[in-house]
């Protein structure tokens, strides 16, 4: 676990659209407006966009030391390990160490996630 010690800005309601997209690489179509992160670690809150058609098996399956809630907006992502199609409304929470992914989106995709590490794990 990291060592922690600094917290999320403070942030009152704003359009997420007011944080820049950013591409995630090596995944074409896939990219991140991150809300509110704690600097240098991978506590964050961001809004994840997969763009019709992206397909993130360049990544493979993800696993990760923090804790990891999702909720997907809109459109559906499909998990290419469970074979499984997950749409709007469909929530997520994985804890550390849980296997994930990759996943492709024919349509496009739109996930609010939240990544944190908690004293208990």
């Amino acid at each position: 676990m990291e060592n922690v010690k600094a917290v999320k800005p403070e942030l009152e309601f704003t359009d997420y659209t007011n944080f820049e997209a950013e591409p995630i690489h090596p995944v074409e179509g896939l990219s991140q407006r991150i809300i509110a992160q704690i600097p240098g670690s991978s506590v964050a809150t961001r809004i994840l966009q997969f763009e019709p058609g992206t397909n993130t098996s360049p990544n493979g399956i993800q696993i990760h030391d923090f804790w990891e809630e999702l909720y997907i907006i809109e459109g559906s992502i499909i998990d290419l390990e469970l074979n499984e199609e997950f749409k709007a409304g469909a929530v997520a929470c994985r804890p550390p160490g849980m296997k994930h992914g990759p996943w492709k989106s024919p349509d496009g995709c739109k996930i609010f996630e939240v990544r944190y590490y908690s004293k208990g794990q």
